[in-house]
């Protein structure tokens, strides 16, 4: 089999001022290396665009390097390995791996996972078997402490983390699961689909009075993807020693002045609240039961996923700022090939 020498590859070309525009990137033309000794060469079928990747634009200090200018991003991914010169890898394995928005990717064997398209559609190991899913997995039922009983508030709960928190709350036997979103469309499928007991469009009316009429009697944990005036609302309707799993905040990753905090974090002092920050990189240690009870779950219907997908590399760009702007319902990806 011959081997592709070039393939294309989305370049990070200016630091975005606030919202980034298109052109703040570059689709260009990159040399494709030979796999060497322990290494695979993969062509990319799914790439992954998530919130994160915002703050990775800016050039400041954080959990993870920012991107370079004038180089290859990176992000989750799956594809097909067409050589390999690694131990129990073959041409025609399916692997997840961290070199998205390129076409081809080498690297080294260890940093790829085997994944199966007969237990999941390959995209989902982008989602809700993928980074997303263990969030969720992890933030609820670790981060936060869950247990059978409490009722719980999920922010963003339309978009591909917040949607797996709520329904593995109700799985796992909340009193009342509520969720925000942005459309009455999004509304509709977290009530209808995802089982959530109550949700509110945050655009509808202040989020505090929306939550209070959806959560008379308090919640006692929230799942924070938003920030700003949800987690305002959310410490206001906290029961006694609530807790917060502070996981994104999606509101403020444009702004170009600091956002204010809320205004109400005294209340965390009388109510004894916990309000704890996660990267899903420390709980990788749940990756195996993590797979093995969300793959249960898909296989029994008891949870269910969306995706929005767009098609091509070329739509990586659009489709990451259509993401930063709530247009996707569940998991944006992009569809790089067959």
């Amino acid at each position: 089999m011959t081997l592709p020498t070039t393939g294309r590859a989305w370049h990070l070309t200016a630091r975005p001022d606030g919202w980034p525009t298109p052109d703040d990137f570059a689709l260009r033309e990159e040399p494709v290396q030979a796999p060497a000794a322990g290494q695979v060469l993969v062509r990319n079928l799914w790439m992954s665009v998530d919130p994160y990747m915002r703050g990775r634009m800016n050039d400041v200090k954080s959990y993870i390097p920012p991107f370079q200018l004038d180089r290859p991003m990176d992000g989750a991914a799956v594809g097909v390995v067409v050589a390999s010169e690694a131990d129990g890898f073959a041409p025609g394995d399916h692997v997840s791996h961290a070199l998205g928005w390129r076409e081809y990717a080498t690297l080294e064997a260890r940093h790829a996972q085997k994944v199966s398209a007969d237990l999941a559609p390959l995209s989902a190991y982008l989602g809700v078997l993928g980074m997303p899913g263990l969030t969720a997995y992890a933030g609820l039922l670790d981060v936060a402490s869950f247990k059978e009983g409490d009722a719980v508030f999920v922010s963003g709960a339309a978009g591909a983390v917040g949607s797996q928190v709520g329904q593995i709350a109700r799985i796992k036997g909340a009193s009342r699961v509520i969720g925000s979103a942005g459309s009455a469309e999004k509304v509709k499928l977290l009530t209808e689909e995802y089982g959530f007991d109550a949700a509110f469009n945050y655009k509808d009316g202040p989020v505090a009075e929306q939550l209070r009429a959806a959560a008379p009697d308090g919640i006692d944990v929230y799942f924070d993807n938003v920030g700003g005036d949800h987690l305002e609302a959310a410490i206001g309707a906290l029961n006694v020693h609530g807790r917060a799993t502070l996981c994104g905040m999606i509101a403020g990753y444009n702004d170009t002045e600091p956002a204010p905090g809320p205004k109400n974090l005294m209340l965390a002092i009388g109510k004894r609240l916990r309000l704890t920050g996660m990267l899903v990189n420390d709980h990788q240690a749940l990756q195996p039961r993590f797979v093995e009870e969300t793959a249960g779950w898909l296989r029994s219907g008891e949870l269910k996923f969306h995706e929005t997908t767009a098609e091509g590399i070329e739509s990586a760009v659009d489709a990451f700022l259509g993401m930063l702007r709530g247009r996707n319902t569940g998991k944006m990806v992009v569809r790089l090939g067959e």
